[in-house]
């Protein structure tokens, strides 16, 4: 029980430690790190044609209240744009704006690099594929019992 409250807590450092730091890396493009995370979401080969609100925010595992401020902030600032889906008129579809790839690709991606040098000094290639797999297998267990919790509503997933 001690070792798993230990490593729990080192995640939720970790956590906020990425906020933080990551925050301050991008700041100067006008984003902050779960602003950089929904451009990343966009910036990938399956999403150029863009994402339901829903499918994002199960990509990103934030709930769509959450994730509904945020993309009006950032539609707002011109990184993004919400349009009706034309296959489901009720849904939004969110796409990555002329200026937001512009701000994703040439501003941030640069400091996104040497932002993962520092954090991730010291770390072998084998140290990385280690990390990532455990964190894989912890996610998938976490994924289980959120499949088996209520949601806010009170309904399951």
């Amino acid at each position: 029980m001690e070792l798993a409250n230990r490593l729990f807590f080192k995640l939720y450092q970790c956590t906020n430690m990425l906020h933080k730091t990551g925050t301050r890396a991008v700041e100067n493009e006008g984003l902050t790190t779960q602003q950089w995370a929904v451009l990343g979401a966009l910036s990938r080969p399956e999403a150029q044609g863009g994402m339901s609100v829903g499918d994002l925010a199960r990509y990103l595992m934030v709930s769509r209240q959450n994730l509904s401020g945020l993309l009006s902030r950032m539609e707002r600032d011109g990184h993004l744009t919400l349009v009706a889906d034309a296959r489901d008129r009720r849904a939004k579809l969110v796409t990555m704006s002329t200026h937001g790839r512009k701000v994703w690709q040439q501003d941030a991606q640069p400091k996104i690099r040497a932002y993962y040098d520092a954090a991730l000094t010291d770390f072998s290639t084998g140290d990385l594929t280690h990390t990532l797999h455990y964190l894989l297998k912890l996610l998938g267990n976490m994924e289980k019992i959120d499949a088996g919790t209520p949601d806010e509503t009170g309904d399951k997933p």
